[in-house]
């Protein structure tokens, strides 16, 4: 089984997008019970809160629910029960590197870091534009899934 969390800011917009994206290509590709997906904050700010609107409606527009999905704070349980945690932004990443006391284990990437010209998801929350995090989105997460595929 491998274990995979996906981090942003609020846990509204980009790492749910993610874990649904995510949970929906494993299944695709015939791997879902291979899978535990998730998503997290690194801040409290929409602990509790669901998944932000137009997020949602960008997964729904592709077919993707995320229905029940609220906000949840990154804990330091998540970085030992994880096998990948892959953050949105380089912010996420220093962020959780200092959470976790450096990521001893090296469990924590960016998505992009998986494509070849790597960088950071933009945070629609500011940039407005779902459609290219989207797109971003599913290019770093075919990218972390062919990286990893021969674990499976």
């Amino acid at each position: 089984m491998i274990k995979v969390q996906f981090v942003c800011y609020g846990n509204i917009c980009r790492s749910p997008m993610a874990e649904f994206m995510f949970k929906r290509l494993v299944e695709e590709k015939g791997h879902a019970d291979d899978f535990i997906i998730s998503s997290t904050a690194t801040s409290y700010e929409e602990i509790g809160n669901p998944v932000y609107p137009p997020a949602r409606k960008m997964l729904a527009y592709h077919g993707i629910s995320c229905e029940g999905k609220t906000a949840s704070h990154f804990e330091k349980k998540d970085y030992e029960g994880n096998d990948y945690i892959l953050c949105m932004d380089s912010y996420n990443l220093r962020s959780l590197r200092n959470m976790t006391g450096g990521d001893p284990y090296g469990k924590i990437s960016r998505v992009l870091d998986y494509t070849k010209r790597g960088g950071d998801i933009s945070d629609p929350w500011y940039t407005r534009d779902f459609n290219r995090t989207y797109e971003d989105l599913e290019e770093g997460l075919e990218a972390f899934y062919n990286a990893i595929k021969d674990k499976i």
